[in-house]
């Protein structure tokens, strides 16, 4: 049996936490090492236990949830972090995946859509609720004089231009990334070695002025590239 996925839950909601707590305890997939209310107390917790991936809400005292991401993740270089928030604000949606957030979810889901969110998050899946992807989507395809969300600038350009930055390998692993696939579906795949995929994603953030694999998918859809 596989080790069970160590979370720690953000949410300034006691009965909310707690009872997100209890039915994420219910799942065998899943260890509570530690819970906050506020970024501060995240960051404390984190310099106590090292959990597999962060569950986050945006609507936090103090710091926002999405103004946290960077920080949470230099704590923690290796966290996992999902937005799990009633915000379906595109901004706030924009500005998650621009910090780096590697997945944005409604409190609206249901038990089993948040588990099984949980489980591709770790696996390195991209998780967005479908209606905020949409929403995403729908305004990267706007018309150049419309706004673009903040995280997109990469959207900004020609596509081809883009993945022309990449190696012929990355452009591999770009279109894999883009379709969901896990770090190891890659690798068995590809026949290569997951840790060459992850150094090959780095090298693709870094050409493509990303920051996580959510806006390679993004980037993807919003250019109907497959």
């Amino acid at each position: 049996m596989t080790e069970p996925i160590q979370l720690l839950v953000v949410d300034d909601h006691t009965l909310f936490r707690r009872g997100l707590i209890a039915l994420l305890s219910q799942d065998e997939r899943f260890q509570i090492v530690g819970e906050a209310g506020d970024v501060g107390e995240a960051l404390r917790v984190l310099g106590k236990v090292q959990p597999d991936l962060l569950l986050l809400d945006n609507h936090l005292p103090g710091v926002k949830g999405v103004d946290a991401i960077g920080a949470l993740k230099e704590a923690l270089p290796e966290l996992r972090i999902l937005m799990l928030t009633v915000s379906e604000d595109e901004e706030d949606l924009s500005k998650a995946l621009q910090n780096g957030a590697d997945g944005y979810l409604l409190k609206t889901a249901e038990s089993d859509q948040l588990c099984e969110a949980l489980v591709k998050v770790h696996e390195g899946h991209s998780v967005i609720s479908p209606a905020m992807l949409n929403k995403l989507v729908t305004g990267l395809r706007q018309s150049p004089g419309a706004a673009t969300p903040p995280m997109a600038v990469a959207a900004t350009h020609k596509p081809q231009q883009e993945l022309d930055k990449l190696s012929p390998r990355e452009k591999d692993i770009f279109f894999l990334v883009a379709k969901s696939l896990s770090n190891k579906q890659i690798a068995r795949d590809l026949d290569i070695a997951e840790t060459t995929v992850k150094i090959h994603i780095q090298h693709i953030f870094k050409k493509m002025n990303l920051t996580s694999r959510v806006q390679i998918a993004i980037f993807a859809a919003s250019h109907d590239l497959s």
